[in-house]
């Protein structure tokens, strides 16, 4: 029961359904796939979610590496201009 109900949240969550909906969603799988198919349904849509997470996670990390090494690159070709600025130009223009 408590299984359902977390189920059901989480459903509820990304899919915005009303408590009625989700019993005639599981009622229409249950007529169209049979009692039979609808496991192995189920464990290939949890397979496709960990497979799709497994993805999202490894596109933040290698952003957060990307983010990383161009900090890495800002901090090394950082030049400090006030000094040039603050001298006058050597060069200049005599007539």
């Amino acid at each position: 029961m408590i299984m359902s109900l977390k189920l059901f949240e989480y459903l509820n969550k990304i899919f915005m359904f009303n408590g009625w909906e989700i019993p005639l969603i599981v009622l229409l799988a249950l007529l169209f796939f049979g009692g039979k198919k609808l496991p192995e349904l189920a464990r290939g849509f949890g397979e496709s979610i960990r497979t799709v997470k497994k993805e999202i996670q490894g596109i933040n990390d290698d952003t957060q590496a990307i983010k990383q090494e161009l900090d890495e690159v800002k901090a090394a070709t950082k030049i400090d201009l006030s000094e040039e600025t603050a001298k006058p130009s050597s060069k200049s223009k005599s007539k």
